[in-house]
């Protein structure tokens, strides 16, 4: 099978010869040839020019041949066309000068339709496509409504998002209207990812962990769930991120997306019996081991496949983003052991 019948087939629950495998924040961090272009470029640069972020995207499949071609964005590019600037402050993250604080602020958002809002994305997905063909997935992807709201109350990168938070338990009417004009920007930007070519969706809730179950649920949860309607609707398959979400499986598994990608705090047999077998299930390896030893990241790597079982529907990959001191050859080698290790198995 090719990386892109392999990553399809999997979301869908289908067999396949080996277990597909990327890496989320497969491009750029680790790479040597990322690094020089970070040397005279800053990242936003990159993700606007679609050269640029093609070849990026490109990257860790010449050099890694991993299964899918992840699109090398930010998450926070959807803010610029809803009239909220922002940049990116090396070693700290996103910066929102003006976050939003009041019923004013979020007023004045704007939605747009998203090729006028963020052109340079769909030209990407459109680049890269015209190289990897149908041999390699593309996966598009956009940041959860929760992650993003986060951001731009709190202006900065946070450890409790407690201004965020208060807004919502204070004020939910206006973190209700945020969230839905959120998730329309949302819907509107995935849907064109899509229409340029991208072949699975993944939602990077990443901080949602952050929440109760029951503020999950009242919250978060119906925005995150018409974002998995529409995608259903483009018959394209989609994955459920977040971190720290050992409390919050079931109910993301509600939101219907075709996969739910989970990090190392639950085991992975246990998180998959958690979010049900009618759905597939990403990761979910310790990013900090590739740090050690080979023989020690082959036996953490093996446990990771032993509790997949060989069962339809697992998407090797990382319980969150390579680390940036991870040594390039250790992720080729751990490609390699994954297809090694499932070859012939999983069909």
């Amino acid at each position: 099978m090719t990386g892109r019948e392999r990553m399809l087939a999997a979301a869908r629950r289908e067999p396949t010869d080996v277990t597909p495998i990327w890496f989320m924040r497969q491009a750029g961090r680790a790479l040597p040839e990322y690094r020089k272009l970070r040397e005279t470029h800053e990242i936003l640069e990159m993700a606007k020019t679609p050269d640029m972020a093609t070849e990026i995207s490109l990257m860790p499949i010449r050099r890694l041949h991993v299964d899918a071609a992840v699109l090398y964005a930010d998450i926070m590019l959807v803010l610029e066309g809803m009239g909220l600037p922002y940049y990116i402050e090396p070693d700290i993250g996103p910066i929102v000068p003006q976050p939003l604080r009041t019923e004013e602020d979020i007023a004045r958002l704007r939605v747009v339709p998203a090729e006028e809002a963020t052109p340079y994305v769909f030209q990407t997905i459109r680049q890269i496509r015209d190289v990897v063909k149908d041999e390699i997935a593309i996966v598009g992807f956009g940041g959860g409504p929760f992650t993003l709201a986060c951001y731009m109350i709190e202006g900065k990168p946070s450890r409790d998002f407690s201004t965020a938070k208060g807004l919502m338990f204070a004020r939910p009417d206006l973190w209700h209207r945020l969230m839905e004009t959120t998730t329309e920007v949302l819907v509107r930007y995935l849907r064109a990812q899509v229409e340029a070519g991208a072949d699975i969706i993944q939602l990077f809730d990443s901080w949602v962990g952050g929440l109760a179950p029951a503020h999950y649920e009242r919250y978060v949860l119906p925005y995150s769930r018409r974002i998995f309607t529409e995608l259903r609707a483009l018959n394209v398959p989609s994955i459920h991120f977040g971190t720290g979400t050992a409390s919050l499986l079931e109910l993301m598994a509600q939101a219907g997306s075709d996969v739910i990608s989970v990090d190392w705090r639950v085991p992975l047999d246990e998180a998959w019996k958690r979010i049900g077998d009618d759905k597939g299930i990403q990761g979910n390896l310790d990013p900090t081991i590739l740090g050690a030893d080979w023989e020690i990241v082959e036996a953490e790597a093996d446990d990771v496949l032993r509790r997949a079982g060989n069962r339809p529907g697992h998407i090797f990959n990382l319980g969150h983003g390579v680390m940036p001191d991870t040594s390039p050859d250790q992720l080729a080698r751990l490609v390699d052991f994954v297809r090694t290790k499932t070859a012939g198995r999983t069909a």
